[in-house]
């Protein structure tokens, strides 16, 4: 047995506590998680006792070579083709991913389906199950990682006072897809002077000044496994104001990155953060989550935030990415992609945590 199938046959045993007959999988990533498959146009109906994969024409080939379930090729909706499976074999309770499904979706489902049959609502059950990574996928996001800090290295030493931050950030895509990422884990974040205030800018076309901060955010995706990072330089000397700022928020990450082990809540790890920054007089000016986990999807399940009593568990990959924003100066965020141990963690981001001058 597959990896694969091992993940739907743990599912698939779920299915009575869950008190449903049958589930109907529509997330991307989910559906990838549970059958390999890394199409636009995909839906998995799971039962207790077999897997109906559904995708177009378009992706006959691919399904046919990669797919381990019976799989249908059809011109019609997939819901249309899905539903008549389900009343063809009569399931009643029918699960569905109510952060996935849309409604106009979920209407016609219900008007597909036989009168008596009733659609519930799972939540997040797929994406509990993929927050232990396994081997395999942790050696993906070790890669993803890789490939990331290399493409940071190979640009940030090419950067120099007066690049636009739209430039850096096309440089930074490119070099993570010369390395063998099939594309950025999300929009790639470069912010230069006072913009690094913003905890998500989007790139523009602003030149970075002589004696500026630089925030680069950036992830790759490599084979499906995501990665994040973001490092912090400066153009010339940095001023004594930007070093204690610099100075604080590295504490905090660190005493973060202590905290992590199995049996520790994310509020804990959290709080390790922000006690830290609270003691430099920083809490106000750290404006959100000390990190999330990461996989097929940049931001998935447990969320390290204030008060979340997630248990974390070995296997686990997360970030740690603690920040302080002020408003007119700037902002640092020190982030790595980190892997939960037994007894404490494994920082997986070979990049040096040094403010650099360039």
């Amino acid at each position: 047995m597959t990896e694969i199938e091992q993940r739907r046959r743990t599912l698939s045993a779920r299915l009575p506590e869950l008190k449903i007959d049958c589930l109907l999988v529509s997330s991307p990533a989910n559906v990838r998680y549970l059958t390999g498959y890394a199409g636009s146009n995909g839906i998995l109906l799971l039962t207790g006792a077999e897997s109906h994969f559904f995708t177009d024409p378009r992706y006959a080939i691919e399904a046919s070579q990669q797919i381990t379930c019976k799989v249908h090729v059809e011109k019609k909706a997939l819901l249309v083709a899905a539903a008549a499976i389900l009343k063809r074999k009569r399931l009643k309770k029918i699960g569905f991913e109510s952060s996935w499904l849309r409604f106009e979706d979920h209407l016609k489902l219900k008007d597909e389906l036989a009168l008596g049959s009733g659609l519930h609502p799972i939540g997040r059950v797929i994406e509990e199950q993929r927050m232990v990574k396994s081997a395999s996928e942790l050696d993906l996001i070790r890669r993803s990682v890789a490939t990331n800090s290399e493409a940071y290295s190979k640009t940030i030493r090419r950067v120099h006072a007066g690049a636009r931050e739209s430039d850096i950030a096309a440089e930074l895509d490119y070099q993570m897809r010369a390395l063998g990422a099939e594309k950025a884990a999300f929009e790639t974040i470069v912010a230069a002077g006072p913009r690094t205030a913003l905890p998500h800018a989007h790139p523009t076309a602003h030149r970075l000044g002589e004696n500026e901060l630089l925030l680069i955010d950036m992830g790759a995706s490599q084979e499906g496994y995501a990665s994040d990072m973001t490092r912090v330089a400066h153009t010339g000397t940095p001023p004594k104001r930007i070093l204690r700022l610099y100075k604080a928020v590295l504490e905090a990450q660190l005493a973060a990155l202590r905290s992590v082990r199995a049996g520790v809540t994310t509020g804990e790890v959290d709080a390790a953060a922000r006690n830290v920054l609270k003691r430099h007089e920083l809490d106000r000016a750290f404006v959100h989550s000390t990190g999330h986990g990461l996989g097929l999807e940049i931001h998935e399940p447990p969320r390290i935030a204030r008060k979340d009593k997630t248990k974390l568990q070995a296997g686990m990959a997360i970030t740690i990415e603690p920040g302080a924003y002020i408003d007119g100066l700037g902002g640092i965020r020190i982030e790595d992609t980190v892997l939960v141990t037994e007894h404490g963690c494994e920082v997986l981001t070979p990049t040096p945590k040094d403010l650099i001058e360039l």
